[in-house]
């Protein structure tokens, strides 16, 4: 790291902003290569994937997928063992709130329009943190991104900022309307939350999967999550909440991961990196 010049990919759906942003970082920080500039979420993935810059800059609100979601998933596919995770740096228009959230988790931010000072300030962080370990004075925000620190992070976002959490008002919910297979979809069906232990994202539906069988629901996961008990339903993928006391055992593979089957049905899943922290004791 300390011959190559450091690299970052920008993540950013509006051009005009992206050069902007780009410009301003030629002149605070001249040595950093741009590898490439992605116009939506999921491109970003992609190329941070292909390209394994040392700095991302995503802008929170992207079509298709959001920043947040867009790390989010990077941090799942990402080949921890052969690399450190990029340092990650959140472009964002978002109120004080948000910022105080970014603030809390340790996670760097940008606002927009990009102000020279700030973004000298976050350049400034990021050299010290692409420093080998013997030469940083501090551990820095990037010294943690690395592993586990960034996942609890991650998550803890994805709670905190717009949209992400659970509304104060939102009731929580005692039955799940599904419709009846066959039906179509002029039967709906009530089956009890309490009866539920498995729900997982499918293409717009959601599986609603019981002992007795499986239903599907015209709601994001997303959506339900915020509605139901947090300590009942424990969210461990992006895609699948489970029961927590209908979990029967937890294995951790020859890669590390972990797994879940649940008492009652045949599934077995896997926890993503995102949300293992709940089981860190084992």
């Amino acid at each position: 790291m300390a011959d190559a010049a450091p690299t970052a990919l920008i993540a950013e759906d509006e051009p005009l902003l992206a050069a902007a942003l780009r410009a301003e970082l030629a002149r605070a920080w001249p040595e950093l290569q741009v590898l490439a500039t992605a116009g939506d979420g999921l491109s970003a993935v992609e190329q941070a994937l292909a390209l394994h810059p040392d700095v991302l800059f995503f802008d929170i609100r992207m079509p298709g997928q959001s920043g947040l979601d867009a790390a989010a998933e990077l941090a799942e596919q990402w080949d921890f063992d052969a690399r450190p995770f990029p340092a990650l740096v959140f472009v964002t228009a978002y109120d004080q709130y948000a910022v105080q959230a970014f603030e809390t988790q340790a996670v760097d931010y940008v606002l927009k329009p990009v102000q020279p000072a700030r973004l000298a300030k976050t350049v400034q962080k990021l050299r010290s943190a692409l420093r080998p370990p013997a030469q940083a004075a501090t551990q820095t925000i990037a010294n943690e991104l690395p592993g586990g620190p960034t996942l609890e992070q991650l998550r803890q976002l994805l709670a905190a900022l717009p949209g992400g959490g659970a509304p104060a008002s939102v009731p929580t919910l005692r039955q799940l309307p599904v419709s009846q297979p066959g039906s179509g979809g002029n039967l709906v069906q009530m089956v009890p939350v309490q009866d539920v232990l498995l729900l997982q994202a499918a293409d717009k539906y959601v599986r609603v999967v019981t002992a007795a069988g499986e239903h599907l629901v015209r709601t994001a996961l997303k959506d339900l999550l915020p509605q139901l008990d947090a300590d009942a339903f424990w969210q461990v993928h992006r895609s699948a909440a489970v029961r927590a006391d209908a979990i029967d055992t937890v294995r951790r593979d020859e890669a590390g991961r972990l797994q879940l089957t649940l008492r009652g049905t045949d599934e077995t899943l896997t926890v993503s990196r995102l949300y293992a922290g709940r089981f860190k004791s084992l």
